[in-house]
């Protein structure tokens, strides 16, 4: 099986971004305890102030959909619903390898 992976970003409301990532933050915590997620970062651009990326790798597309019916995981979507004015996929993608350590 491969691994999937994808990078998103989210466009906030003016001057909610820190509290986006607060709760995008909250998210990535969740995940280190969900079998199939190998990689979830949080990214903030110094250019553009209202967005945070969101960059994961995943044992499998399905081991991603899965994540997202998840309670605690509803629960920050909820919660970050208001402060988004826009989402986008970037990409979705295989890797084909990686090195690397989450925190």
């Amino acid at each position: 099986m491969e691994n999937f992976g994808l990078l998103g970003k989210f466009t906030a409301r003016e001057e909610n971004r820190d509290m986006l990532a607060a709760i995008l933050i909250e998210a990535a915590s969740q995940m280190e305890a969900v079998e199939g997620c190998q990689l979830y970062t949080i990214n903030l651009p110094e250019t553009e102030l209202d967005s945070v990326y969101v960059y994961e790798v995943w044992s499998s597309k399905a081991a991603h959909e899965a994540s997202l019916s998840l309670e605690g995981v509803q629960t920050l979507i909820n919660q970050a619903k208001p402060l988004i004015t826009g989402m986008e996929r970037i990409e979705s993608f295989k890797q084909v390898w990686g090195k690397g350590t989450f925190r």
